[in-house]
């Protein structure tokens, strides 16, 4: 159990530039300013663009890394790569001292293709590849960062990702880094596209694969063969059937099964020898492990046929998945959601207040119109100022109440 004195030490200091900040520039309701200056705005949007120039698709994401390190050393950031492959690495930024109590994250990969940044004057519209998942979250955590520097900044770490939008390994990697800064942080800030409100939770993920496997033949002589692709539609029929009937909340609605990817065979005339199915499913309840027993439960007598007939199907999980995530949106002055879409908020270890919030919409994202607005980039800054000074004054009252009552 840790030490109420050294607890309370180690707050102190941060206590007392979050009260003095609080109480000569931004006040406990509305902090101010309400819009950045022109030198903020033109900060903000110069990195916005470098982001979104450089392509970044998963996997692919050493070139906007290596420009990333670059720019954060040039503002007196330490900065470290942690590579875990080839040409992939997280980037790890703070001030003075390695073990901050705050982390502001987002992620650097983006989905394909890629699409060029563009700015429209006229209309303010900001879009291209990552414009809004998740380079909009970054450039505005950074600029936002940068407002604190007399304030929170010496207890502020940055953590920019890889691998998010295709399972989540960068920040897997970084949990499990044997030279992660410890002690584990107090308040974790993520960055995705929230509409500028703060996310009170998502769904979990189920990633798997159907594989089916059969006898290829010709097709004028089927019985001679054992269709894959027969086997794989069967199944997806019972899959069908079972979306309807699993687990919903009423804070997440329905858990929802999409087939994503589809394909068997190898022509027209031939009966198919392999077929496949990658199929994702957001859960509104249950676990991963509650819901593949009802995936394996559907699908048992598909199976056991095949194998009558000489073929087999086989389920592959693609990732461990995870439940629904709660996550903390008692912040004053902030409108609420939740959301569908996954984020490495679950895969960041540890015991800390978790937050997300970003600027743009979900709606957009993975789209070839992805777009926002400046002024929701303008105002995502202002809002994670508010977002890490409110947090942080929270976060140092309930361990201050926690020592009064005797549990710290």
């Amino acid at each position: 159990m840790a030490n109420p004195a050294t607890i309370i030490l180690r707050f102190l200091p941060i206590l007392a530039l979050a009260l003095t900040s609080i109480a000569t520039t931004l006040p406990p309701s509305i902090p101010k300013p309400t819009s950045l200056d022109p030198h903020t705005s033109k900060q903000l949007l110069h990195l916005h663009r470098k982001l979104v120039e450089i392509e970044s698709i998963t996997h692919d994401e050493k070139h906007v890394g290596d420009w990333l390190v670059s720019y954060l050393k040039d503002l007196d950031y330490n900065v470290e790569k942690q590579e875990f492959a080839p040409k992939r690495f997280n980037i790890l930024a703070y001030g003075k001292k390695r073990e901050t109590t705050i982390l502001v994250s987002s992620h650097i990969d983006t989905v394909p293709p890629y699409w060029p940044y563009y700015y429209n004057k006229t209309s303010d519209i900001i879009g291209g590849r990552g414009s809004v998942d998740a380079k909009g979250s970054v450039a505005a955590q950074i600029i936002a960062v940068q407002g604190l520097r007399k304030h929170l900044f010496d207890d502020i770490s940055l953590l920019f990702v890889v691998g998010e939008e295709q399972g989540g390994d960068g920040m897997r990697n970084f949990s499990s880094w044997g030279k992660r800064p410890s002690p584990a942080y107090d308040i974790a800030i993520f960055g995705e596209p929230t509409e500028g409100k703060l996310v009170c939770g998502h769904k979990g993920m189920l990633g798997f694969a159907l594989k089916a496997t059969g006898k290829a033949a010709h097709s004028g002589y089927p019985w001679l063969g054992v269709s894959a692709n027969d086997i794989l539609v069967e199944a997806l029929g019972a899959l069908l059937k079972l979306r309807e009937h699993l687990p919903w909340s009423e804070k997440y609605g329905n858990t929802t099964m999409n087939f994503g990817r589809i394909q068997g065979g190898v022509a027209a005339n031939v009966v198919a020898e392999t077929a496949s199915a990658n199929i994702a499913t957001r859960l509104a309840a249950g676990t991963p492990a509650l819901v593949t027993g009802l995936i394996v439960n559907a699908l048992k007598n598909i199976k056991a046929r095949a194998q009558q007939q000489g073929g087999d199907l086989d389920i592959e999980l693609l990732s461990e998945g995870y439940a629904p995530v709660d996550i903390d949106c008692d912040i004053e002055g902030f409108e609420t959601l939740t959301v569908n879409y996954g984020t490495d908020v679950p895969l960041l270890t540890g015991e800390h207040k978790r937050y997300l919030y970003g600027p743009g919409s979900i709606f957009v994202a993975h789209s070839d119109h992805e777009a926002l607005k400046r002024s929701e980039l303008e105002d995502a800054v202002l809002d994670y100022r508010r977002l890490i000074i409110k947090a942080s004054e929270m976060r140092m009252k309930e361990r201050q109440m926690l020592v009064e009552q005797g549990e710290l």
